[in-house]
């Protein structure tokens, strides 16, 4: 297999070549948590001190969904909101879930990932220019193509820790 940023060819070629590295970085998420049974997916580390895989594949979706609507200039509707939120909870933790399959995982991600194949359809490469604001009270800046390359960056990032819990979730079974 060879591997390559190809753009899109219903996309301009930086928006496309952008959405290949997010788009790349969905199926690596997929890769790596394929076969994880519910417990492991709902493990929290030793001594239930992190984010479990679940916790955090929840959370690059409602990132995500939220970077996608940044985009379009719109605010996220409620029904999304709901779905994939909230972004933290009042301890500023990500939301507790768990007993949610990886299947229903990954094929809610794959609805956000379509949405932004779609949004960035629209895009031109002259449209990663505009700033759009973000952060827990939109008190922080970027361009559109900062913003695309963060998604794909931050999926990357919290791969590392779903990397980390398998191992952990492996040694901890292999011990009892």
């Amino acid at each position: 297999m060879i591997y390559d940023l190809k753009s899109n060819p219903d996309m301009s070629p930086i928006v496309g070549m952008l959405y290949s590295a997010v788009e790349q970085n969905c199926v690596r998420l997929q890769m790596i948590t394929q076969g994880m049974l519910q417990n492991e997916l709902d493990y929290k580390g030793p001594g239930d001190r992190y984010n479990s895989a679940a916790q955090l594949i929840k959370h690059l979706m409602y990132v995500d969904l939220n970077w996608v609507y940044r985009f379009k200039g719109q605010a996220l509707p409620s029904n999304y909101a709901d779905k994939y939120g909230p972004m933290i909870v009042e301890d500023g933790r990500l939301p507790m879930i768990a007993g949610v399959s990886i299947d229903t995982f990954m094929s809610n991600y794959t609805e956000v990932l379509s949405m932004l194949r779609d949004t960035c359809r629209q895009l031109s490469d002259r449209d990663l220019d505009q700033v759009v604001r973000f952060g827990h009270m939109n008190e922080k800046e970027a361009t559109i193509r900062w913003g695309i390359w963060h998604m794909a960056d931050h999926n990357r990032y919290h791969q590392a820790h779903i990397n980390q819990l398998r191992k952990w979730y492996r040694e901890q079974v292999v011990i009892e």
